[in-house]
């Protein structure tokens, strides 16, 4: 054996007899659930207030071409409440679904996010930039307490009844009356009252306004108008409140309420699929 020889088989016994580094353990969420489906581009489709991954069924199956992740919020949707069960809900969510992308080493995924889940993309995309590729807010304002009519600055009173409605079960039903308008069908009862509640409490008291001219990642807002009496007045609405969102596109569907894709599904697919090619 030469030497050349000897030196490569003596670094080959040396890499065999060293211990093996341990490899990190994935991180697993905590406060959703993921189901992948697909290939192609990534694309996180993270589902509103009590609603649950199916609201998002249509669109997956008219626009294919893409991996997407749908998210499971824990809590809503029959989901078992987890660490959402605790504690603040929507700062901690956007902080773990930036996680999820990071660690599972996504490059850039459009967020789309219905409602809450609108505000959730929002955040991630303000607080870690370089993990969004682009966003899609679906009938959501910057402020949510201005779908209600309300502002966040006005919003404690409002919130600290809510949290009061959870204790009773007449203060349940009501609460679960409310948000008929704003979930798919069934989907409040098979949610956690306490964690809905909450995470509605803290969504009243957000404004995301202001800090829409930090948003690098271009920004899609698709918003519904029942009737199209009501057409100018929401046109101004939403204009008013992504004013600060630097060529921010704004799409009205018509003919649609809260439920955009289950409402308008052929028309939701055509924009999110222009969306995601553009």
């Amino acid at each position: 054996m030469n030497r050349r020889h000897f030196l490569l088989a003596g670094l080959a016994c040396a890499f065999a007899a060293a211990p093996a580094v341990a490899q990190p353990a994935r991180f697993q969420p905590t406060r959703f659930s993921v189901q992948v489906r697909g290939s192609g581009p990534d694309v996180i489709l993270i589902p509103g207030l009590t609603s649950g991954r199916d609201v998002w069924a249509d669109a997956v199956a008219a626009v294919p071409g893409y991996r997407y992740h749908l998210i499971q919020i824990a809590g809503f949707g029959g989901e078992p409440a987890r660490d959402n069960g605790r504690g603040p809900i929507v700062g901690p969510l956007a902080d773990q679904i930036a996680r999820y992308i990071e660690t599972r080493g996504l490059r850039q995924p459009a967020l789309v996010g219905h409602s809450m889940g609108g505000t959730l993309a929002m955040l991630v995309a303000l607080r870690r930039p370089e993990l969004a590729g682009r966003v899609m807010v679906v009938d959501m304002l910057p402020q949510p307490a201005g779908l209600y009519g309300g502002t966040a600055s006005g919003w404690g009173a409002l919130a600290r009844s809510l949290g009061a409605m959870m204790d009773t079960s007449g203060g349940r039903q009501l609460f679960a009356n409310l948000m008929g308008a704003f979930s798919p069908p069934g989907r409040v009862a098979g949610s956690d009252p306490h964690v809905v509640g909450r995470a509605m409490s803290e969504l009243g008291a957000t404004d995301l306004g202001p800090e829409l001219g930090r948003l690098r990642a271009p920004l899609t807002v698709v918003y519904a108008s029942p009737d199209a009496r009501a057409n100018a007045i929401i046109d101004r609405q939403f204009a008013a409140a992504y004013a600060h969102g630097r060529g921010a596109r704004l799409i009205r569907v018509d003919g649609s309420s809260h439920m955009v894709m289950r409402d308008q599904p052929a028309r939701f697919a055509a924009v999110m699929r222009r969306f995601l090619t553009r």
